[in-house]
């Protein structure tokens, strides 16, 4: 959100004490930010320019494969250390993290936990060194939150499978190199069965970049539409089994709210900083009572929030260590942690969005000028009570699990 990082608020509202491995990464990550990335986020938002040489130095410092094992060329620090990532991230902007999130949260991290040792072995190191960047396409122009409902279609082709339809919303799209895609092998049988996941790359041919939409925020990361017309995909490249895709999806979706969690708490985060150092510079606007207020309830949701993105990201740690060494995880554990992250998604983009509302009331127009910080952040941050799920859906899935449990 913000150029400027004020760690030292930062340590001393919210600090958790933090295993060795964990603390010494975020600090390097803090440091990298601060030095590397922060002073350059407001020209590419401007410019609406895609960042390429600060992904390229995410890359050189082994920042896009977190979660993923070493042997795979990944830092191994798995979904929590991932989320602190995310977190840190999302301090600086919100662009730079949806472009690493969809790369590691949903194209790297499927492949991890569903793709048998060649796929691993095929996709990974490119993808965790930043060699190649990676999208997930699942959305479409008539499948939104209905992901259920897409019309992409996998036509077997003796020893390949030919893909066309839309993908639209897609994160990377125009840009990466391997894509995650989730197309119907058979309409009849409904999600469960008939929608499979694909590991596509650009190089096959049959992918065209449709069109780069225009947003009011997240201004340097790409969303772009692109079109699959007779895109031939080899059978070895399907992830995971035949006609389960949709629970791919679904896990991947897990991970990937339980992380924008993160993100959002980190803007939460910043937000309150912001609100902070400037009614310490302005005294008149500290002593007025109605300022002290909007501070501490900022501060009292961002802590709460924090912890539900930390209990939300250790959950699906554990889950995730457990489908990636082939265990079988029970149905109602696995809807269990979607609740939780549906749960974790939608209350800490929503601090978010609230702490960003009350840090432009106390700031005024210092907040609403164009500038550092706060006038971005306000813009960036509401994309993330949509994507991944809008926060209407998410409180479907909390509502309908916890009335499944309720019957049964």
């Amino acid at each position: 959100m913000a150029s400027r990082l004020n760690s030292k608020i930062s340590e001393l509202v919210y600090d958790y004490e933090l295993p060795p491995k964990y603390d010494l990464f975020r600090e390097s990550l803090r440091e990298f930010l601060r030095t590397d990335i922060a002073d350059t986020v407001e020209y590419y938002d401007k410019e609406e320019k895609y960042p390429e040489e600060n992904i390229r130095k995410f890359s050189e410092h082994g920042y896009l494969g977190i979660p993923i094992p070493s042997k795979y060329g990944g830092a191994e620090l798995g979904e929590f250390g991932y989320g602190l990532a995310v977190q840190e991230i999302g301090k600086v902007c919100s662009a730079h993290g949806t472009i690493i999130g969809a790369h590691t949260g949903l194209c790297c991290v499927p492949i991890w936990l569903f793709g048998n040792e060649s796929q691993r072995n095929t996709y990974l190191p490119d993808l965790a060194s930043g060699r190649k960047l990676g999208a997930f396409a699942l959305t479409e122009p008539g499948a939104g939150s209905d992901a259920a409902n897409i019309k992409t279609t996998a036509t077997k082709s003796g020893d390949h499978y030919l893909l066309n339809g839309t993908k639209q919303f897609i994160s990377n799209g125009d840009r990466a190199g391997t894509i995650l895609v989730f197309a119907a092998n058979d309409i009849s049988l409904g999600a469960y069965g008939g929608i499979t996941a694909f590991i596509v790359e650009r190089s096959f041919g049959g992918i065209r970049t449709a069109r780069v939409e225009q947003k009011m925020g997240i201004r340097a990361s790409t969303t772009a539409q692109i079109v699959f017309e007779d895109c031939s995909v080899p059978k070895e490249n399907i992830l995971g089994t035949f006609g389960a895709g949709f629970l791919v999806a679904l896990t991947a979706l897990d991970g990937g709210r339980s992380s924008l969690s993160a993100g959002a708490v980190g803007g939460a985060e910043m937000s309150l900083e912001m609100m902070i150092e400037y009614s310490r510079q302005h005294p008149e606007v500290a002593e007025k009572q109605s300022v002290q207020w909007m501070i501490a309830d900022c501060a009292i949701e961002a802590h709460a929030a924090r912890k539900v993105s930390y209990d939300s990201l250790n959950e699906v740690g554990y889950y995730f260590e457990r489908l990636a060494n082939g265990e079988k995880v029970p149905r109602m554990q696995r809807e269990m942690i979607s609740r939780h992250t549906a749960i974790a998604k939608a209350y800490c983009s929503e601090v978010a969005s609230r702490s960003l509302e009350k840090a432009m009331q106390v700031m005024g127009f210092d907040g609403y000028a164009e500038g550092p910080g706060l006038e971005r952040g306000y813009r960036d941050s509401f994309i993330a009570e949509i994507y991944e799920g809008t926060n209407d859906i998410q409180r479907l899935v909390i509502a309908r699990e916890l009335l499944q449990t309720e019957r049964s």
